[in-house]
C-alpha cells in the first residue's frame, strides 16, 4: 500500500537564480519603457522602446520578434494589473470600500490608457481573453456586492466602468505625480457620482454593450 506524503508546509517558490533574475527586471524595465513610449505615441518605432529603457535593439528583438508582439505582452500586464487590482479589491469586507477600492485601484494602475491607445493595434490571443473574463467576474461581482447593499445606484451596469476609467486616463496634466493627484481628485467626485441616494434621477440612456466594448480590440492591421 503506497504511503500518504507527508504535509510540509507552505510551498515557497525557489528564488530566481542570477541570470533569470536579471532577465526578469529586464524584461520589467522594457515593458515599463514600452508604456511610457506607446501611451504617449503608438505609431512609436519599437528602437525608441530600446533608447527608452536602456537596451540595445537586438535585446529587445531578442524577446519581442515584433511591435505587435511587444503590443500584446503590454496590454497582457495591463490585464494582470487589473487582475491584482481586482483581487485585493474583492478582498475588501465593506462593499463600498471594495468597489472604491477597486474603482481606484484600476485608475492608480492606469490600465486603461493601454485600452485607449492601444486597442486594435495587435491580435489579441486566448490568455488575453483569459484574462480579461477573470477581471470581468471580479469586477462584477464587487459591483454587484455593492449595489445589493444599497450603496452604489443599481442603474450602474459592469459596462459603465470602462467608459469612467477611460474618461480618467484623459487627466493627464505636468509629471507623473501631479497627474496622479489629479486623477485621484477627480476618481473621488466620480465614486460620490456611483452612491445610492433615494433622491437620484435615473441615469439617461443606456449603458455600452459588450460588443461595442469588444469591437474596439478587432485587429486592424
Amino acid at each position: 500500500m503506497p504511503t500518504q506524503p507527508q504535509d510540509t508546509g507552505p510551498q515557497v517558490a525557489a528564488p530566481l537564480s542570477g541570470r533569470r533574475a536579471q532577465a526578469a527586471r529586464n524584461d520589467r524595465t522594457i515593458l515599463d519603457a514600452a508604456r511610457r513610449v506607446f501611451v504617449d505615441d503608438p505609431e512609436a518605432p519599437v528602437s525608441a522602446v530600446a533608447q527608452e529603457a536602456g537596451v540595445g535593439i537586438s535585446a529587445l528583438y531578442r524577446r519581442y520578434p515584433s511591435k505587435e508582439d511587444l503590443l500584446a505582452r503590454l496590454c497582457l500586464d495591463g490585464l494582470e494589473r487589473f487582475v491584482a487590482v481586482a483581487t485585493d479589491a474583492d478582498a475588501v469586507t465593506d462593499p463600498w470600500e471594495s468597489f472604491a477600492a477597486l474603482v481606484r485601484g484600476v485608475v492608480d494602475a492606469d490600465v486603461h490608457s493601454l485600452t485607449v491607445r492601444l486597442a486594435g493595434r495587435f491580435r489579441p490571443t486566448a490568455e488575453h481573453g483569459r484574462l480579461a473574463t477573470e477581471a470581468g467576474v471580479l469586477a462584477g461581482r464587487i459591483l454587484a456586492r455593492a449595489q445589493g447593499a444599497g450603496v452604489v445606484r443599481d442603474d450602474v451596469t459592469d459596462e459603465d466602468l470602462p467608459m469612467v476609467y477611460e474618461q480618467l486616463t484623459a487627466v493627464r496634466l505636468g509629471d507623473a505625480g501631479r497627474t496622479s493627484a489629479l486623477r485621484r481628485r477627480y476618481v473621488d467626485l466620480q465614486l460620490e457620482g456611483f452612491r445610492a441616494r433615494p433622491d437620484a434621477a435615473p441615469l439617461p440612456g443606456t449603458a455600452p454593450t459588450q460588443g461595442e466594448l469588444g469591437a474596439r480590440w478587432a485587429y486592424r492591421g
